[in-house]
């Protein structure tokens, strides 16, 4: 008989240790440890510090604690806007507001770039260095990423209070790398006084080498400074000789390819894109894309439009 009574104790003990486990809270330090390498790839994909996209994961999902994190892996905040994938509600600034749901954290965190990276609002972040956390956090409040007037201070306050930006450096010594083997090159060159100076980071989308123009750019200082030749920079971007550069413009160094990278299947067209500013912005040639949405040489697209990016469909 005494088994009979121990028996139920047991069980109303492992269903209340399962129910702890699974309302036990994530902590900064765990939350970091566990996505600190998702943000480490990211910034070495586009030049994002990785202390700012662990410290708005940090601050927008509650570490990891938030229904949105943890029923639809959105460690960001993003919204349904232009998406075509599911969603997750809750009330926001309005009632039952939709929310991107994500097959796993390390599509969120690679949204969260892609959401950086496409919006033009967001270009002139792309214009501060890589350590330069502080400047990246102002930047984002001022062009409007999140409402918190202190938006900025509670960023840099979690980048420091949990040393965040030791993750950055880490893009210091990739960069660097990459600097002193063009250096390298260019003195076993017989070329001879033209001095390689790639004080700008080089990003890397599709697995494609691309840059970000700056004010005062020109077609032959990059020519000299990247050591390529210039009809290379408007072949790779499909550009004519007559073409303006735009300071916060995408520059890529290496051809683009014929489809975009795999799980970007499609992309909702938004208001002002095109079939060429699509192309730039997943690295894909634009005859390519014409022809896999049979869209002829001079139709345009409307916002609202599905344009396919990887096959006909």
């Amino acid at each position: 008989m005494r088994h009979f009574f121990y028996f139920p104790l047991l069980l109303l003990f492992v269903v209340f240790n399962c129910f702890a486990q699974s309302k036990k809270r994530i902590s900064p330090a765990d939350y970091v440890n566990t996505y600190k390498d998702a943000a480490i790839a990211e910034m070495k994909r586009s030049g994002i510090p990785a202390s700012i996209t662990l410290a708005q994961g940090m601050l927008e999902s509650e570490n990891g604690n938030s229904r949105l994190s943890r029923e639809g892996n959105n460690h960001f905040g993003i919204k349904c806007h232009d998406w075509s994938g599911q969603g997750i509600y809750k009330d926001d600034d309005s009632r039952n507001e939709c929310f991107r749901k994500y097959k796993s954290a390390d599509e969120s965190f690679r949204d969260h770039t892609d959401f950086l990276l496409s919006r033009q609002r967001y270009s002139s972040l792309f214009e501060y260095k890589t350590t330069d956390y502080k400047n990246w956090a102002k930047g984002l409040k001022k062009t409007g990423y999140a409402t918190n007037s202190k938006y900025d201070n509670l960023l840099i306050k979690l980048i420091e209070d949990n040393n965040l930006h030791q993750f950055d450096q880490d893009y210091v010594s990739s960069n660097r790398k990459r600097i002193n083997q063009t250096e390298k090159k260019k003195t076993e060159s017989s070329e001879g006084d033209i001095t390689i100076s790639l004080n700008r980071p080089i990003f890397k989308r599709n697995d494609i080498e691309y840059m970000v123009v700056k004010n005062g750019d020109s077609y032959e200082k990059l020519s000299r400074e990247l050591e390529m030749l210039t009809w290379e920079l408007f072949k790779y971007n499909e550009l004519t000789k007559d073409s303006i550069l735009r300071e916060g413009q995408i520059l890529y160094l290496q051809p683009k390819h014929r489809r975009a990278e795999r799980g970007k299947e499609s992309h909702v067209v938004l208001d002002g894109e095109s079939v060429y500013s699509i192309s730039q912005l997943f690295g894909v040639k634009s005859k390519l894309l014409r022809r896999y949405n049979h869209l002829s040489e001079k139709e345009e697209l409307n916002p609202g439009d599905v344009i396919n990016l990887r096959s006909r469909k």
